[in-house]
């Protein structure tokens, strides 16, 4: 494998034009430096196997809003970094299992849900083409394998997990390495415990276990050492945050806090858009401490927004995906993206996808009903695909800053920044 291929990041670009931002500027004049410290930061924390990134950039800051160990939209990305992903997915199952030759990826168990699915699809092909044996499980209890047609036109099968002693498979298919695409929201699986096999991510990534107020104490840290080495207000490309203890929306257990929190985190925010001359209003976004998909968000600009919630918005609030109720909650500074997409300027964010701690591509979150200060991640939005910029994939510092190779640089950098926490999270659990 020719590592130094892999030691090129490659940068996210996108149709849009225009200078480059100052701090976009200024990470690319520190480029040397963000990558050496990079390099000694994963020798001292390994990677997760695999992790996207949800960013949004409102011209005056850029920072992760979500990070999710358990990506779903592998099909999202262009087929441009198929070569990438092959390469990095060779490292990362050596990190995780270097004998193996036979991996088993456990699927979510929504089988209805083609587009997630064909995610699947799509990682299997990869896991292939990087020269494993590899079959796809399922945590449903069908006891039959359920073949699926998607609508690309491939086909999956999706067969029920055995265990015998402290091993797992699928019939007549013993893995080396269980790759999780399952987020385990409904807790962890008896079937998968104390197995021999190597798991990755492991079962303390699952949401039943991981919360996010505890990743982004982990973010918060990593880019308060990040900010020392390139000399930025941290700030910057952090999002505040605050929780509370336990919560009920519909018993309205817990409000006074939320509120009062809500109230300390927007004068907080408000302080510096004021060092920064920013002349926009703060809000927050209130969410589900544990899960994804989207649910279980609002926003608000207001404490009192929190306080008087309708029942239809309590009920939205009180559970997360899988139906699984929702008891703690994390307020997170948001962010406005400046972003759009396309002749209707529908409002865009970037996700960014990384195997091992590669950056190997990223697509376009993008909703034409939302607003530049609302969650994307809801129906209605479509994924638009990003393309390399050049084909060596390395930002080029004697070009113009606006040139193609640097336009998205800090995309990449901010999301390894996520990643670094997840890993750093991860040893810690």
């Amino acid at each position: 494998m020719n590592q130094d291929h892999l030691s090129a990041v490659p940068h996210l670009t996108t149709a849009l034009s225009g200078p480059l931002l100052q701090l976009e500027s200024h990470f690319l004049e520190h480029q040397p430096h963000i990558e050496a410290w990079f390099r000694a930061q994963w020798q001292l924390s390994a990677a997760p196997v695999y992790a996207s990134v949800d960013l949004r950039n409102a011209g005056f800051k850029l920072a992760p809003v979500d990070t999710n160990l358990f990506p779903a939209g592998f099909n999202n990305l262009n087929p441009a970094f198929t070569p990438l992903c092959i390469q990095a997915l060779q490292s990362a199952i050596e990190h995780d299992c270097p004998t193996a030759m036979r991996v088993l990826i456990i699927a979510e168990s929504h089988t209805r849900n083609k587009f997630y699915l064909e995610s699947v699809a799509t990682l299997r092909d990869l896991v292939a083409k990087a020269g494993f044996e590899v079959r796809t499980g399922t945590l449903m209890e069908t006891g039959e394998a359920l073949p699926v047609v998607l609508p690309s036109g491939r086909q999956l099968l999706l067969e029920p997990l055995n265990r015998f002693g402290n091993k797992v498979g699928v019939a007549g298919f013993t893995p080396c390495l269980i790759l999780l695409n399952n987020d385990l929201s409904s807790g962890r699986p008896a079937i998968l415990e104390n197995i021999e096999q190597c798991i990755a991510p492991p079962l303390i990534s699952g949401w039943s276990s991981r919360l996010k107020s505890e990743h982004f104490k982990h973010y918060r840290q990593v880019a308060k050492e990040f900010s020392e080495v390139v000399e930025i207000d941290p700030w910057l490309i952090d999002p505040l945050f605050r929780n509370c203890g336990e919560i009920n929306f519909m018993k309205r257990e817990g409000e006074e806090c939320l509120a009062r929190n809500t109230d300390i985190l927007l004068r907080a925010i408000r302080q510096k858009y004021e060092q920064y001359g920013i002349d926009k209003k703060p809000f927050v976004v209130v969410k589900a401490d544990a899960g994804t998909y989207g649910m279980a968000v609002m926003t608000a600009h207001d404490a009192d927004e929190v306080r008087e919630l309708n029942r239809k918005q309590r009920t939205r609030m009180s559970a997360a995906k899988g139906g699984q109720g929702v008891s703690k909650v994390i307020i997170q500074e948001g962010v406005y993206t400046f972003e759009t997409w396309g002749d209707e300027e529908a409002v865009a964010e970037p996700v960014v996808y990384m195997i091992d701690h590669f950056v190997v591509g990223g697509f376009y979150r993008v909703h034409t009903g939302r607003g530049s200060n609302e969650n994307l991640n809801a129906p209605g939005m479509h994924f638009e695909p990003l393309a390399f910029a050049e084909p060596l994939n390395n930002p080029d510092t004697t070009q113009d800053p606006d040139a193609n190779p640097n336009r998205f640089y800090a995309y990449g950098v901010v999301a390894r920044l996520a990643l670094l926490a997840a890993a750093r999270e991860t040893a810690t659990s």
